[in-house]
């Protein structure tokens, strides 16, 4: 069995984008991601206002050198 994982009210800040979701025990967290090619930088939260103060203060040096070519 796979596992499902839903995402909702995703919100775009720079390249990382905010979406809600519920983890496996059913308790709702907040993700932030960088969507830029080779960061990889991901990080779950208990509440929307830190991983959206996470998406604003990440500083992706691959997007940057993308943008700056």
């Amino acid at each position: 069995m796979s596992a499902r994982d839903f995402f909702h009210s995703v919100m775009r800040i720079g390249p990382v984008q905010v979406g809600t979701h519920r983890d496996r025990h059913g308790r709702t967290k907040h993700a932030a991601v960088c969507t830029a090619d080779r960061c990889g930088w991901s990080s779950d939260y208990t509440s929307r206002s830190a991983a959206t103060l996470a998406a604003r203060t990440h500083r992706c040096r691959i997007a940057w050198q993308e943008t700056n070519r």
